[in-house]
């Protein structure tokens, strides 16, 4: 086999690609879209000169992630920026609960509760490589540190209301938890939430939490540059149908998804066993977002100073009212006071607005498909802790859960993360082979496979190195 074909430029399509052109095979790439890279594009949405990242805008992952890291990526443009603090949190007394990079300065930030913050988190960032193969990987397999993710698996059972309240004696502290566990998309009850907030606070200090300068785009554009020195090719504006995907498989081409599970049934579900087709049609989708680009006359007027050395703000206060509000979304409800993540990335790189504007990025979850429009609350949430906001609008796109599916497939009824994270889909995600569609040469590679959804790109990687075992274990 010479041949393979990955459908869709995502970053995991984009990593399976370079890991199947490493191996020597001639690599096509199809795109629907008619510019690269999934939920990893970076728009003219609101203005002229205003640039906004369309999906997510701040990547430790991206960042800290062993496939990119292992990659010439800075010689085809992609270039870090961090801000002066990863993280910041604003409580209704005017101050903010400001994340460092540095242990130091956070567990003074913290207070009483910063060494157990280190205890907590530093066996991790202290090994993050391994730690990274280990957790951004398989769920059932045997990692290569047992020890140490036993110890960090062992919050995989606690929720992060629990978690922040047995952990923590400062409100402050737990109410900075609430928002990288919000992270999570969870209702704060739920298994899972207090580990999914437990990985973001290690990225804090492992990685940082930075943007790519000029956008999001930066991150595709690295990817397709170094894919195109093995020979690898993208095509844009190519939809892949049933009729197309019969072309593709009639070559011999190994054909690798980068779509959620309902869009490969979609074009190959005939070529599935009735077993797989049924466990992709029950394949779970998570909360929706609800999405707001705004062009502003100038910086955020946060109350709490400290804002503003941050990309990255998370809004909604305490942890009660955080529960609050990803509770609501557990059960269906667009709550009325949400949690809202907040970019502003134009405070450290002035190429994405005109001198002197600013672009600001924020979402909040919602159910599933949701079309209440949630303009008014977040932008509540955000003149809650910066009066005058609404002042310096001078423009805003609004992205609903349906209009999010409309210009990516993948993100169904507005679901940005791949899929719900419950306990069944963590471990059998989306069935007990992860990456494989029990069809030879057929292969799913997307942020609904291990270990999720972010811009990381380990689920190509895995997907394909898996793909590139299977088919050598099967030649004579």
């Amino acid at each position: 086999m010479s041949r393979a074909c990955v459908i869709g430029s995502g970053p995991n399509g984009l990593a399976a690609a370079i890991v199947l052109a490493q191996a020597g095979l001639q690599v096509d790439v199809f795109e629907a879209e008619s510019e690269p890279g999934g939920a990893a594009r970076t728009l003219p949405l609101t203005l002229p000169g205003f640039l906004h990242d369309f999906g997510s805008a701040v990547h430790p992952f991206a960042a800290g992630s062993p496939f990119f890291t292992s990659l010439p990526l800075r010689e085809h443009g992609l270039e870090w920026i961090h801000g002066d603090a990863p993280l910041a949190h604003p409580l209704d007394d005017g101050t903010a609960v400001v994340l460092e990079r540095d242990f130091g300065k956070t567990e003074q930030a913290l207070g009483a509760d910063g060494r157990e913050w280190r205890r907590l988190l530093d066996p991790a960032v202290s090994h993050w490589k391994d730690f990274a193969e280990d957790s951004l990987g398989p769920a059932l397999r045997i990692p290569h540190h047992p020890l140490r993710m036993a110890r960090f698996g062992s919050s995989m059972m606690r929720s992060a209301r629990g978690f922040a309240q047995s952990h923590f004696s400062s409100p402050r502290t737990r109410a900075v938890f609430a928002g990288l566990a919000g992270h999570s998309m969870l209702g704060f009850d739920q298994p899972l939430s207090a580990t999914i907030g437990l990985m973001f606070a290690v990225t804090i200090h492992a990685a940082g939490w930075p943007i790519p300068r000029g956008g999001a785009k930066a991150i595709p554009r690295a990817l397709i540059g170094y894919l195109k020195t093995l020979g690898g090719m993208v095509h844009t504006s190519q939809r892949i149908d049933a009729a197309a995907f019969r072309e593709l498989e009639a070559d011999n081409a190994l054909i690798l998804f980068d779509t959620a599970p309902r869009q490969l049934l979609a074009i190959a579900g005939d070529r599935l066993s009735s077993g797989y087709r049924r466990a992709f049609s029950r394949f779970q989708h998570g909360p929706g977002a609800f999405k707001i680009d705004f062009a502003l006359s100038e910086p955020v007027p946060w109350r709490a100073a400290e804002c503003r050395r941050a990309i990255t703000v998370h809004l909604g206060g305490t942890l009660e009212e955080l529960a609050e509000s990803e509770d609501a979304v557990a059960h269906g409800k667009v709550p009325e006071r949400p949690f809202v993540l907040v970019a502003q990335p134009t405070l450290f790189d002035s190429t994405r607005a005109p001198e002197g504007k600013h672009v600001l990025w924020a979402y909040c979850h919602v159910p599933n498909g949701a079309t209440v429009d949630a303009t008014e609350r977040i932008e509540a949430q955000i003149e809650r802790f910066a009066p005058g906001f609404r002042d310096c609008i001078l423009a805003r796109h609004v992205s609903t859960p349906a209009m999010l599916e409309a210009m990516d497939a993948n993100l169904f009824g507005g679901d940005i993360g791949g899929g719900a994270l419950s306990l069944k889909q963590f471990f059998l995600r989306p069935t007990l082979h992860n990456y494989a569609t029990g069809t030879p040469k057929l292969y799913l590679c997307s942020a609904s496979t291990p270990p999720g959804g972010g811009v990381h790109g380990m689920c190509g990687y895995h997907a394909a190195k898996l793909a590139l075992r299977q088919i050598s274990a099967s030649k004579p």
